[in-house]
Parts: C-alpha cells; sequence; structure tokens
C-alpha cells in the first residue's frame, strides 16, 4: 500500500511539472550584467510556477546564439526570450521561431523580426540621458572618446545616436538618423571616435591605453557597455591618471559602482536588468495562457533608465546586493 500511494505522488509530481511551461531566456554572452537578470526570472519562477532554461552564447556570436534557438526549437520551448546580437543576422531564425513558439526580445532588439513585443530601455533615451550627464561633467567643452563592444548591435547604435544628438542640441526626432563612424563635432565636445573591441576586455583596456598616449589632452572616456568603464579606470590607474581623465559608463558593475565611490567615475546610466529577466517570464507567462494584454499595441514596453552618481551610489549598491543575496 505504501509503495503504491508513494508511485501515485510521485507520478502526480511529475505530471505536474509537466505542466509548467518551458520557458527560456537567451543573453548575448557571459557577463556580470545578466546575473541581475538571473535573479529577476529566478523570483519569476517563484512566482508564475513556470520553467526557465537559462542560455549564454559563451563568445557572444550571433551564429551561438543561432545554434541556441535551434536546439531551443527542437526543444518545443514553450517561449523564448532573447537579446540581439546582430539583428539583420538573426531575423530569419528569429521568425522561423516566432512560427513555432512565443517569441519577445528584450534588452537589445530584432524590431525588423516577427517578434511579439520587446522589453528594455529606450536605448536612443538612455544615450540623451548619457548626453546630459556629458555635458554637467565636461560643461566648458573638450574631446570625448566613446568605447563599445560592438557598433552594429542595436542599443550601441541608438546610444551612441542619442548621446550626439544630445550634445549638438537636437530636439528629440521622430526617428532618429544615424551619425557616420569616427569624429563627430558637438559644438565645443568632439567625439574623437567610437573605438570598439568585439567584447574582448583586454582590447578594451588597450583601446584607452591607445588613446591617452594619442590624445593626451581627452576630456572624457564614455563606456558604452558595461565593462568598458571598468576597463577604462584599469588602464588610467596603470597610466597614473585616475582622477584627472574622467569616465563616464553605462550600467551597474561592482567596479563600476567602486569607480563612483571612489570619485574616479563621474556617473553610469543604469537599466533595470532584473526586471528584464523578471517581465520577460510574466510576459511569456501570460501569452502562453492567451493573456495579450501586457503587450502595448507598438510592442514596445520600456523600462526606464536612471544616473547613477555620488549622491546615490550607496543606496542603489545595497539594493542590488540585497535582489543578489548578498
Amino acid at each position: 500500500m505504501l509503495l503504491t500511494a508513494l508511485f501515485l505522488l510521485f507520478s502526480v509530481q511529475a505530471v505536474l511539472a509537466q505542466d509548467k511551461p518551458n520557458f527560456a531566456f537567451v543573453t548575448n554572452g557571459v557577463n556580470d550584467f545578466w546575473i541581475l537578470s538571473q535573479r529577476g526570472f529566478e523570483q519569476a519562477v517563484k512566482d508564475f510556477n513556470v520553467n526557465v532554461d537559462y542560455r549564454t552564447p559563451p563568445n557572444g556570436t550571433a551564429a551561438e546564439q543561432t545554434s541556441i534557438v535551434e536546439d531551443l526549437l527542437a526543444k518545443e520551448v514553450d517561449g523564448i526570450a532573447i537579446t540581439i546580437i546582430d539583428p539583420d543576422t538573426l531575423t530569419p531564425i528569429l521568425n522561423e521561431a516566432a512560427k513555432k513558439t512565443i517569441l519577445i526580445t528584450f534588452d537589445s532588439d530584432a524590431p525588423k523580426s516577427d517578434r511579439i513585443c520587446y522589453i528594455g530601455t529606450n536605448n536612443y533615451s538612455a544615450g540623451r540621458t548619457m548626453g546630459k550627464l556629458i555635458k554637467e561633467t565636461i560643461p566648458n567643452g573638450g574631446k570625448i572618446m566613446l568605447q563599445v563592444g560592438k557598433l552594429d548591435v542595436l542599443n550601441a547604435v541608438e546610444r551612441r545616436q542619442g548621446i550626439i544628438d544630445e550634445l549638438k542640441g537636437l530636439p528629440v526626432p521622430e526617428k532618429y538618423t544615424v551619425s557616420p563612424a569616427g569624429l563627430v563635432e558637438c559644438g565645443a565636445r568632439t567625439i574623437l571616435d567610437t573605438r570598439i573591441d568585439n567584447v574582448d576586455y583586454g582590447r578594451a583596456k588597450q583601446n584607452a591605453e591607445d588613446t591617452i598616449i594619442k590624445y593626451p589632452d581627452i576630456a572624457l572616456f564614455v563606456g558604452l557597455w558595461a565593462y568598458e568603464g571598468p576597463m577604462i579606470l584599469s588602464a588610467l590607474k596603470d597610466a597614473g591618471l585616475e582622477g584627472k581623465i574622467l569616465v563616464c559608463a553605462f550600467d551597474e558593475l561592482n567596479d563600476t559602482l567602486q569607480g563612483i565611490t571612489d570619485g574616479y567615475i563621474v556617473g553610469t546610466v543604469v537599466q533595470d536588468p532584473y526586471n528584464f529577466g523578471y517581465k520577460s517570464i510574466e510576459i511569456l507567462n501570460a501569452l502562453h495562457k492567451g493573456d495579450k494584454s501586457g503587450v502595448p499595441a507598438d510592442g514596445i514596453i520600456y523600462i526606464p533608465e536612471r544616473v547613477i552618481s555620488k549622491d546615490n551610489v550607496k543606496p542603489f549598491w545595497d539594493d542590488m546586493n540585497k535582489k543578489l543575496g548578498k
């Protein structure tokens, strides 16, 4: 009798487990930035009683993301949330995925694909927020170097253009025009270039080192992706220039927040990766149940950015560590 009861109990549990929808959350690489997103979807797993397969392409390539999506489709997952490395390359496989499962994007979009919605930062707005921070940081003007992992990723394009338009004093357009690569004159401020490193941290540091040598009168570095700020600061420290050449950053890596605390990084424009994770699973779960009420007509769900500087870095960092369970 006892064995029969135990068998029935395990059978019921197995059925219940199978009844849970199976979703996937796919990042654009292995990066500390995504730990907060992971904590967000882990909370959503508890709140909505779902399963989530967490995937990270080890080298951050579109080919790896394509392989991941193909594998998830073979496993017949109920929904995929993915941040896009290369929209043009990935759109065909995304459209195939959209025919077979629920597909949404987060953080970096593929707007020409058949995804149902995008969840994340308005990266053009985040760029303009950075532009305002730059104007406050060097009010009398100066030379600026931008650094980013890749410039063909939509969030990088939008952040860069938001910065340029804000520094030029242009109104917010209905549709922005992408400025050509290279030097951009913005009144009293000059963007010397946008250096790329293909998500190679060593190369990011080398780019900053090269800039210091080539442009000894540079006033400000701006890192457009999370790791850029810490790599720039590392190069400045090696040269004994921390605090002398200013840095503005994106996102909330510990090294960035420590740099702000120490006074070497002026500020960082942060997103809300925790809610990227939570909201993505919340929306997938609702769509799986046939509830489309949470998706706006334009398919865009923006989560606002904010600026973290020395005045508010401690409470922000404390809250982040709480979410991380530290």
